[in-house]
């Protein structure tokens, strides 16, 4: 069995495609270095004094490293996908269904950056370079780059963020260097504003941003050699790298007033920067994406030819790019994660709490067909959250994300103690 195919399978990965955990960090390090990161930080300036921004960063972040860390370090004990490990959540039937909720999700992600690093390249080259370049050129461009490292597989998106990391460090750098350069940190620190967000809104746009790359984070901690790398790579991922990137990005658009990054990167004369940035980060951020929905599909589908899943899926991901139909997609986005955000919640009390020992690639072919009661903390979970989001009930943290891992945790928690109290006492 080929290393590319036993990636996309429902077996294990071997023990010769373990890596040492600073490799997986910086490829999950690359998702903080994206450009929706920058933008996250940078839109959190404009509703937030920056002191308040720098709060909502860290209490995002902080929930983020906690989610990404424990799924991080399943993925890593078990080796086992995100997707393998809703099989075992959810039963054979049930990961089907929520596999591809995943996988639309993800493609529609795809589709999304390949449209924002079409526009931002298109801009950039023409204020940079002073070449204009077609948009359907840069589709190209962009879909056959992140095709083909998919295709590779782990290891090319590994060298890829590798090799990108150092280069987006330097850049967040003089971001940073950059703002200062007109206004003390004091000065930014002291502005105040008139109205906008609360830091509990601020913090959950962090936490919106991020949540999807936390809970499939076991898609790349499984290649980690031992467990503790996997709290590494989520801290490193989420508490420096994600809190340094939005607060340069919140504090660059404090200083100078401005809501268009790339603007504000021209501005501060940052225009090779900004175009690696857009580059590196769209590339390795839409591998990701496409690599974990080529997982999902896999993992439902298991006798398709991986190569092909690939292949079809990205042609489906830049056709929804080309018609440009995603300006309106991306609310369904919103409330679709919504919607499969609290299957974290039901893998993480499953695992933690009710049946630890399930977790075993040894004894994946004797998973239930569907398990009930994890359904049906899914979609109370889902459904609360979501009245909550409206304002129709009250909502826990104010969060919808930790909200919906809260409630679909705890709801499954409950029916699995209950179940097996009542198994108990049938056997009495």
């Amino acid at each position: 069995m080929s290393e590319l195919h036993n990636e996309f399978s429902a077996v294990r990965i071997g023990d010769s495609q373990l890596v040492p955990w600073y490799r997986v960090a910086a490829v999950a390090s690359m998702v903080s270095f994206s450009l929706p990161t920058f933008v996250t930080g940078l839109e959190l300036s404009h509703g937030l004094a920056p002191v308040d921004t720098l709060w909502s960063v860290l209490i995002g972040s902080l929930i983020i490293f906690l989610i990404g860390g424990v799924m991080g370090v399943i993925g890593s004990r078990t080796r086992m996908s995100s997707y393998l490990l809703v099989r075992v959540a959810f039963g054979d039937a049930g990961a089907g269904i929520v596999n591809i909720a995943f996988a639309i999700s993800l493609l529609g992600w795809f589709g999304i950056n390949i449209n924002l690093f079409t526009d931002a390249v298109g801009r950039l080259l023409l204020d940079v370079f002073g070449y204009a370049v077609h948009p359907w050129a840069l589709v190209a461009f962009a879909s056959v780059c992140m095709t083909t490292s998919t295709l590779i597989g782990f290891k090319a998106i590994n060298l890829l963020a590798t090799l990108m990391v150092p280069v987006l460090a330097v850049v967040t750098v003089l971001f940073f260097t950059s703002a200062l350069e007109t206004q003390s940190l004091g000065q930014i620190m002291s502005m105040e504003k008139a109205s906008g967000l609360s830091i509990g809104e601020g913090a959950s746009a962090v936490v919106g941003a991020i949540i999807i790359g936390a809970i499939i984070l076991p898609d790349i901690t499984r290649f980690i050699k031992h467990w503790k790398g996997a709290l590494y790579t989520a801290f490193l991922a989420y508490m420096v790298v994600e809190v340094i990137v939005m607060f340069a990005a919140g504090l660059a658009g404090a200083s100078s007033g401005k809501s268009d990054i790339l603007e504000i990167m021209l501005d501060m004369g940052l225009g090779l920067g900004a175009f690696v940035v857009v580059i590196a980060g769209s590339w390795v951020l839409n591998s990701l994406n496409l690599y974990s929905a080529a997982l999902s599909t896999q993992a439902t589908f298991p006798k398709l030819n991986s190569t092909a899943v690939i292949l079809a899926l990205g042609a489906i991901g830049i056709a929804a790019a080309l018609m440009n139909f995603l300006d309106s997609f991306v609310t369904f986005l919103f409330y679709l994660s919504i919607i499969f955000v609290p299957v974290a919640g039901v893998i993480l009390s499953d695992y933690l709490f009710i049946r630890p020992e399930a977790y075993k690639i040894e004894t994946l072919d004797q998973r239930t067909r569907m398990n009930v009661r994890g359904f049906v903390a899914w979609s109370l979970g889902a459904a609360l959250t979501l009245l909550g989001a409206e304002g129709i009930v009250p909502a826990i943290s104010g969060i919808a994300a930790i909200d919906a891992i809260i409630l679909s945790g705890g709801v499954y928690t409950l029916l699995s103690w209950g179940h097996r109290a009542q198994q108990n006492h049938s056997t009495v």
